[in-house]
């Protein structure tokens, strides 16, 4: 049986996933290779897999329709998990909108479409927002992504220059992360493993994590919530919170495709995915 573990050909990035997965996958017989989804290979080999597992593809924001286009063409050929529609329906982070018509507690999210550009200020003033990060509505690594207080002069030519090349999102900056940080959830074949602390990244910042930390109480009922119509059909996901003025948890983000997924510092998940891809080479 083989397995496709998909990176990209330009890392941004280390991967600290990638060594314990392979090392793992090896240890108990599974012929796990590491393939980039860019490297130009063709759809018949791809065919010569068992399974594909998006892992690493963190270059797909830069070409999210070459991307889409390629795991609609390669889903042909080999069985790829999470499925393409969930990847569809995750690439663009309008999806906050449909969580939070069903009832999740997001982050207050304005999007911003490409062709209708507005004064970050206006746009701020109006919802009573001091502090405003801007990002790209399809985005990865904190492409793109800033803080500004929301009458800072330069907060609209980043605005442009997002909006230059896609949909941007324009949230209130949640002070919570300043102390408490982030908490990232990972959720693995059916279960919670273990969440960990993620200090604020910004364009250019690179990634600090902390833990596994547990998982309180609210925070598993808000991500159980996101996940559910979906949980049946994910081999991984991860769900980033924060809490809001009011110590309530909000979802910043639900990451369907290549999120990390800290195996390294919770070993009992990594044994649990592994164990996940065992059985999902014998359905």
């Amino acid at each position: 049986m083989r397995v496709a573990l998909v990176h990209c050909v330009d890392m941004p990035e280390p991967d600290p996933d990638r060594d314990p997965l392979a090392h793992a996958l090896a240890a108990v017989g599974v012929d796990a290779r590491w393939v980039a989804w860019n490297d130009g290979l063709s759809l018949d080999a791809w065919g010569d897999h068992d399974l594909a597992i998006l892992r690493a593809t963190w270059d797909y924001h830069r070409d999210v329709d070459r991307f889409l286009g390629w795991v609609t063409a390669v889903s042909t050929r080999v069985r790829l998990l999470n499925p393409p529609d969930v990847v569809r329906a995750n690439a663009h982070k309008g999806y906050l909108a449909a969580l939070a018509a069903r009832g999740v507690a997001t982050i207050p999210t304005l999007l911003v479409p490409r062709d209708r550009p507005a004064p970050v200020a206006a746009l701020a003033s109006e919802r009573g927002w001091r502090d405003v990060v801007l990002k790209p509505a399809v985005s990865g690594g904190s492409f793109l992504t800033r803080r500004f207080g929301a009458d800072d002069p330069d907060a609209d030519a980043h605005l442009a220059s997002i909006l230059a090349v896609g949909d941007a999102l324009v949230q209130p900056y949640a002070p919570d992360v300043d102390d408490a940080g982030e908490r990232a959830l990972v959720w693995i074949d059916g279960a919670f493993t273990h969440a960990v602390r993620k200090s604020p990244r910004f364009l250019g910042d690179d990634e600090h994590v902390t833990g596994p930390l547990p998982i309180a109480d609210d925070e598993r009922a808000l991500a159980t919530a996101a996940l559910a119509p979906l949980a049946d059909r994910l081999l991984y996901a991860r769900v980033d919170l924060c809490r809001d003025g009011a110590g309530r948890p909000q979802l910043m983000e639900l990451e369907l495709i290549e999120p990390s997924l800290f195996l390294a510092q919770h070993p009992p998940a990594l044994e649990r995915l592994v164990g996940a891809i065992r059985r999902q080479l014998t359905r």
